[in-house]
């Protein structure tokens, strides 16, 4: 896959309401742990609905970098990989800097090699993401782990053997969770962990880790249980379909007064973004051929948020959500209790007249502004998105700047909005 430069940007016009149908691809967040959990096996795993995405590229040069022969017919969506041996138990600096998710591969390292050096992963900057319930797990296993002083690590991993252990978290953190899961799926005896994460891609990891002859119970509730066993093996599976991407479209249509049908959604994935956006005046059906999302019914009103864990409202959806409040009539207040440091994007929205103000985890969104045109920021993956939305009402144009945060998370982005009758455009600088 080769990716434009990282200094494009996106100019965005007002484009009145979008109507049309758009298809879901398969989710970043699942797609990515599920990767990596290929590499427990030393038999061919194939993926399909695999999203054509940064991310997903860097997760392909990580594994390849270990060892993996990794084929990704990415224009079928399809990603094949088969780690027969693993000549490499450290991760490149340079690639896992990029990309949070790189962690990942900690777990299926210890697994086939019995050691495991990375560097501490990077991403999004919306906020501190400690690893350290990972390595709590990792640890309950029989997992010796030296850190090294410095933001940057790296970490050394090594176990003799594997060994299955109840495992509490203190929060329900969905990287720890897949870790966990992962590493355990190969360990001796049971491992059980209380307060897991439920997210969906929770679900759709352990299913995978099942068709490859794990036994794993209990994923997407609190609890998991794990029944370590001796080998894994080879598998096809296909991906569920992006709920972020998806809840994103849904607030497009609103944000518009648009009409659009969204397929390949599940929405029992969507409940939190479907009630809110119902709160908000949106009329949501369910069809044979997906969701029909109309914001073209009645008026747009304010309504609250706070973010939580799964099933709570996602905090991915925080800034897309907040994007719509700033044009609907009435105040708003969105309180983010995921992480400390994602209200990057308001200054953004601020710049384009949302005088929205924030306290610590609470902002207060005014609400009925008419939004202008402006030069903004992709703070972070979602919140690039989101200036994307305020683009599409907002009078004049809009000069995104940092859109690689989109290209990790969307794909086909301007092409899917393109499709709906949005005035987007990219430009190579």
């Amino acid at each position: 896959m080769c990716w434009r430069k990282e200094v494009a940007k996106f100019l965005v016009q007002k484009s009145g309401p979008l109507t049309g149908e758009v298809t879901i691809s398969g989710s970043k967040n699942a797609v990515l742990p599920i990767m990596a959990a290929a590499l427990l096996t030393e038999e061919k795993c194939t993926i399909m609905e695999t999203p054509a995405l940064r991310d997903v590229d860097v997760m392909c040069q990580l594994l390849e970098s270990l060892g993996a022969e990794v084929e990704d017919k990415l224009e079928d969506n399809i990603v094949e990989i088969e780690a027969k041996t693993i000549s490499q138990n450290e991760a490149p600096f340079e690639l896992v800097k990029k990309m949070r998710a790189s962690i990942l591969v900690i777990g299926p390292l210890l697994a086939r090699t019995g050691k495991a050096v990375i560097p501490l992963p990077g991403g999004c900057a919306i906020g501190k993401r400690p690893i350290e319930l990972h390595l709590k797990g990792l640890r309950a296993l029989g997992v010796e782990i030296k850190e090294e002083s410095g933001t940057q690590g790296p970490l050394e991993a090594k176990v003799d053997r594997l060994v299955g252990n109840d495992i509490y978290l203190d929060f329900p953190s969905v990287g720890a969770t897949e870790v966990i899961m992962m590493t355990a799926a190969v360990a001796e005896g049971t491992t059980v962990i209380e307060n897991a994460a439920q997210e969906p891609e929770i679900v759709d990891l352990a299913n995978f880790l099942n068709k490859m002859g794990a036994k794993i119970k209990g994923a997407g509730t609190a609890t998991v249980k794990i029944d370590g066993v001796e080998k894994l093996h080879g598998v096809s599976h296909q991906v569920i379909p992006d709920r972020i991407e998806a809840g994103t479209f849904m607030v497009a249509s609103v944000i518009t007064k648009g009409n659009i049908l969204i397929r390949n959604i599940l929405p029992d994935h969507v409940k939190p973004v479907t009630a809110k956006l119902r709160e908000c005046g949106a009329e949501i059906t369910m069809t044979e051929e997906g969701m029909i999302v109309r914001g073209d019914v009645n008026p747009i009103i304010s309504t609250d948020i706070k973010t939580l864990p799964y099933p709570g409202f996602p905090t991915d959806m925080q800034s897309p959500f907040m994007a719509l409040l700033t044009v609907a009539k009435g105040p708003s207040v969105v309180i983010e209790t995921v992480f400390e440091n994602r209200f990057m994007h308001v200054a953004e929205f601020n710049r384009m007249g949302a005088n929205i103000k924030t306290q610590g985890n609470c902002a207060i969104i005014p609400g009925d502004k008419q939004l202008q045109g402006a030069q903004v920021v992709a703070t972070d993956l979602r919140a690039g998105a989101a200036v994307v939305l305020t683009g599409l009402v907002a009078e004049g144009t809009t000069e995104v700047s940092d859109i690689y945060h989109i290209d990790r998370g969307y794909e086909n982005f301007v092409e899917k909005f393109r499709g709906l009758g949005a005035t987007i455009l990219r430009i190579e600088d």
